[in-house]
């Protein structure tokens, strides 16, 4: 085996590494929430710490991978993220965990940039697309971790002994990863001090296909389930089918995209995704029932599964910005779209329904195929045009 295929795995372990960490601590919500005896208001209210720690994360993400490389940043944050686990489950007051929290969601996007930005510098070496298999990844840790989780509840583990755990494989993983983690330190480049500045047009155009398409990823994240239950009216324990659907199809069409993209392009692999989206929702508001509802979730995970990492694959190759500054454009721009897509699907169901809101979040995919289709001279790197 070589070198490049040993930083591949290596690469990929991390990327697992931080799905497990992060779906660990969503296994255990209903705990933290019986633990602190939390209403629903007051527990979603403690939920927005995370976001609010991304959302400080990006700019010292895009700052800091900048000035001092991705190695140095990831092997600090690494073992910070890791360590913050823990911590969690140890707090012993809503005053503790809620800071905690914050530095949680912190420390997991300044990861997820300078992850990012050490995968686009491999997939340079290696000449091909590889960005959406390390997210496959993250999203097979998902599974992983809510399967750990449940087995930890089932053991009567607590949350602290459970996070625990995770913390000692994450440093094992850690460890065994960080040798393969290059030093890719640009000395001269153009684009400094923080991240918080005006894209050019390719990354506008990129950070609004991936503000659009995870709008449709909170749309499944959060009302999939209340979508079977109130609209389609099924059996309580067949609620999560939907989910399943659309996250195993995320899952392996994130596996998938790779190979596509390095044979048809990457363009086309938007346009397919954004066609996929709309296709899906519409299918589920037209044909209401758990069969044709499940299908169209499955639909819809294939067509946002390749969304975000093509978008990174494109953004990382920006001849204005650094990766590193370029990730963080256009992360901040989709995470918009993944914060404000759940709120606004339910302040329109509250006016009229479900079905409507689920059709305007399927208009998503055409906007999607249309970014994606005209003004491709925006796309000016040789390397993402669709073009032979």
């Amino acid at each position: 085996m070589n070198y490049l295929s040993k930083r591949r795995i290596a690469l990929g372990a991390l990327f697992f590494f931080i799905g497990i960490c992060f779906a660990s601590w969503a296994a255990r919500i209903p705990d933290i929430q019986t633990k602190f005896s939390l209403s629903e208001g007051e527990l979603g209210s403690l939920l927005l710490c995370l976001p609010v720690g991304s959302m400080l994360g990006l700019p010292i993400a895009g700052w800091s991978v900048h000035h001092y490389g991705s190695r140095i940043v990831i092997l600090i944050c690494s073992f910070g993220y890791a360590l913050t686990l823990p911590l969690i489950g140890l707090s012993p007051s809503i005053w503790v965990i809620a800071p905690i929290l914050v530095l949680f969601g912190l420390l997991g996007n300044i990861m997820n940039i300078s992850l990012n930005t050490q995968a686009l510098g491999l997939e340079d070496q290696l000449g091909k697309s590889i960005l959406a298999s390390f997210h496959g990844l993250w999203s097979m840790a998902g599974f992983t971790g809510a399967g750990l989780g449940a087995g930890m509840i089932f053991l009567e583990f607590s949350p602290a002994v459970h996070y625990g755990v995770v913390t000692f494989l994450a440093v094992g993983i850690i460890f065994a990863s960080q040798k393969y983690i290059v030093n890719d330190k640009r000395e001269g480049t153009e684009a400094s001090g923080l991240v918080l500045k005006k894209p050019d047009q390719l990354l506008l155009r990129v950070g609004l296909i991936s503000f659009l398409g995870m709008m449709a990823e909170g749309c499944m994240f959060d009302w999939s389930g209340v979508y079977l239950k109130n609209i389609v009216e099924v059996e309580p324990a067949l609620v999560s089918i939907g989910y399943v659907c659309f996250m195993g199809a995320m899952a392996s069409g994130r596996f998938l995209t790779d190979k596509a993209s390095n044979r048809y392009g990457k363009l086309p692999i938007l346009q397919v995704s954004g066609m996929l989206i709309f296709l899906g929702l519409l299918f589920a508001v037209v044909f209401p029932n758990l069969y044709t509802a499940a299908f169209g979730f499955l639909l819809v995970g294939f067509g946002v599964a390749s969304i975000v990492p093509v978008s990174y694959g494109i953004a990382g190759r920006s001849k204005l910005y650094s990766p590193s500054i370029a990730l963080a454009l256009v992360s901040t721009l989709s995470f918009f779209g993944f914060l404000i897509g759940p709120p606004i699907i339910g302040f329109i169901a509250e006016l009229f329904n479900l079905k409507v809101s689920f059709t305007l979040i399927a208009i998503n995919g055409i906007g999607i195929f249309l970014l994606s289709s005209f003004g491709k001279q925006v796309f000016y790197a040789p390397e993402i045009s669709s073009e032979p």
